[in-house]
């Protein structure tokens, strides 16, 4: 006899997994701008401001779309939202101090995350038919946009920067983490 894998929250869109999804991509959102925030306040300045700028206008355009699903489902926002805004503009800020090629590759290592983590609910979501289709639409849409932030990050040099490999892993796992957290939380 197998035994079937349990479904893990934001995985799959039946009742509540429906709020977590909505519940951790705020998150995600919310902690986007403020990475790029914290960015913004260090190379706004720079030659690659107005690409910071446009990422974070796009990223502005998200969390306002998931402020209007928390509305609209009635989900709870994260509990952790305090700590993702120190953090996030906290990790902007201090990978932008360690220059702009550092800073890219903070940008490329949190889009390659998130752009797993939409693939996997646009997946969860099709398993559902079209009882979320408008949710999915609006997830495959942010998605093309955060694998664009990415290729974005990549041409300005993110892959050049010192110790490329180590801090992207590193980066990686903490949003992993606040993934996991900001589910449950």
């Amino acid at each position: 006899m197998v035994k079937a894998t349990p479904r893990l929250p934001g995985h799959g869109a039946s009742g509540g997994n429906l709020a977590r999804m909505i519940r951790v991509d705020h998150a995600g959102e919310y902690g986007a701008v403020q990475i790029y925030r914290g960015q913004l306040a260090v190379l706004g300045h720079t030659a690659c401001g107005d690409t910071i700028k446009h990422m974070e206008a796009q990223e502005q355009a998200h969390l306002q779309k998931f402020d209007a699903l928390v509305a609209e489902h009635g989900v709870r926002p994260t509990v952790l939202s305090p700590v993702w805004s120190v953090a996030g503009y906290a990790l902007g800020a201090v990978t932008a101090l360690l220059g702009e090629k550092v800073a890219m590759a903070c940008t490329a290592a949190v889009e390659e995350v998130i752009d797993e983590h939409y693939a996997s609910q646009v997946a969860a979501l099709a398993q559902d038919g079209a009882e979320h289709a408008e949710f999915k639409s609006t997830i495959e849409a942010f998605r093309e946009d955060e694998i664009a932030h990415r290729e974005t990050a990549i041409e300005h040099g993110a892959e050049d920067a010192p110790g490329y490999q180590v801090l992207s892993e590193a980066i990686k796992t903490g949003c992993r983490l606040a993934i996991r957290l900001s589910e449950r939380f």
